[in-house]
């Protein structure tokens, strides 16, 4: 079973003029990179995905290059691995899927591969897949340094190198479709935002 991250102290109070404590998100936590060709070239043979994973994409080449794209929150291996496959005529897309135990959601890769040059591109990278101890720190920081109105928070995802240490919030102030939202691009490293984009509101 993969190590679990050492559980990190709790944010004690910032006195008003007092600059926030740093996060032991960047402190203690860093990306890493758990896989290697041989273990996502099996992943790739054993999909039980429909369709699986095209036979000119189970490659040596290609599970190398994979191998040093992706990347997970702590740099320990996911407990499930889901791969699926699918191929035109010049050009496939390989999807890469995983999650551990006691993370939030799952981490998506998606890739576009030729298999006759074996390049192998990042198209997404849709990374939720964090422990919730950390989703709560980050959330506490976040609503200390902006005003939030009450809105909730829907989602939290994490960005590779070369953006680590910076997460992805999103909060919204219903359900309702075109209600209001804001993506708010967090910093642990230098602990501040340092994006902040609505919508609806």
């Amino acid at each position: 079973m993969p190590a679990t991250p050492s559980a990190s102290p709790e944010p004690t109070a910032a006195s008003a003029n007092a600059s926030p404590s740093p996060t032991p998100v960047a402190n203690v936590i860093e990306p890493g990179q758990p896989f290697d060709a041989e273990v996502l070239l099996a992943a790739m043979r054993a999909s039980t995905r429909p369709g699986g994973v095209p036979d000119q994409l189970q490659t040596d080449a290609i599970a190398a290059r994979l191998a040093d794209e992706i990347w997970t929150f702590d740099g320990e291996p996911w407990t499930i691995m889901a791969v699926s496959g699918s191929c035109g005529s010049k050009h496939c897309t390989l999807d890469v899927a995983g999650t551990r135990t006691g993370t939030e959601g799952d981490d998506v890769w998606v890739f576009q591969v030729t298999p006759e040059s074996g390049a192998v591109e990042l198209v997404s990278a849709n990374l939720h897949s964090l422990p919730a101890n950390v989703v709560e720190v980050l959330d506490e920081q976040v609503r200390e340094a902006t005003n939030l109105d009450g809105m909730l928070l829907a989602s939290a995802r994490w960005l590779p190198p070369p953006h680590a240490g910076d997460f992805v919030l999103t909060y919204r102030s219903g359900d309702e479709e075109g209600s209001c939202m804001r993506d708010i691009t967090w910093s642990s490293v230098i602990v501040e935002i340092v994006r902040d984009e609505a919508s609806g509101c």
